[in-house]
């Protein structure tokens, strides 16, 4: 095993002792609790990704979505919004921390502890060495596990990739974010321009 001595060097890179090495889900729960404090520990489909810890620009679009959405989601029991770190389990073989999710009202039912399975909502904040991995490895797996939206937030460009379960190319929002959760009529805009102009000051 490879331990990372500057996790931001290797930003979503595997953690791996030798090329093509496919860890289990136990392998990454003993790495993960010996782990030191920062990194954020996923598990994809036998690859060990670490992020270190999250930028001030990205802490402040996660709280001013948290103080928008929670009510939102509170009040029109559209499940359980939670901030990172929390795992969502999708079977033995992926282990993600979205920055942001909502979990489905039959998981928070379920009264689970340990991690949600279901999901309404996944939001992952890119970061420059993050973006592949979060688009081109996580994305399509949050889709294959049909979570009902996935928002992909770049604080460079100040767009958001907005994808569903079926979509082949993302909704790309620059204005204004409208969030109508399936099967609801209530909804949510977020006014983006202010979002990222917020999370600059």
């Amino acid at each position: 095993m490879r331990f990372l001595l500057r996790a931001e060097q290797y930003m979503g890179m595997p953690v791996s002792s030798r090329p093509g090495r496919r860890h289990t889900l136990e392998e990454f729960e003993r790495l993960r609790d010996a782990a030191p404090a920062g990194p954020r520990y996923e598990f994809v489909d036998g690859e060990i990704l670490v992020t270190p810890s999250p930028n001030l620009r990205h802490q402040r679009i996660i709280v001013r979505l948290t103080v928008l959405l929670e009510p939102f989601v509170r009040e029109n029991r559209i499940g359980e919004l939670i901030v990172s770190p929390f795992d969502v389990r999708f079977g033995t073989e992926r282990v993600f921390q979205p920055d942001l999710l909502v979990r489905t009202l039959s998981d928070v039912e379920s009264r689970r502890q340990d991690a949600a399975r279901e999901l309404r909502l996944a939001v992952e904040v890119l970061s420059p060495s993050s973006a592949r991995y979060d688009r081109v490895d996580k994305r399509p797996r949050y889709q294959e596990e049909r979570v009902e939206e996935l928002w992909l937030i770049d604080p460079e460009s100040e767009l958001v990739e907005r994808w569903r379960p079926d979509d082949e190319r993302p909704e790309v929002l620059a204005q204004t974010l409208v969030w109508q959760p399936a099967g609801s009529e209530a909804s949510v805009s977020i006014d983006l321009v202010t979002l990222f102009a917020e999370a600059n000051q």
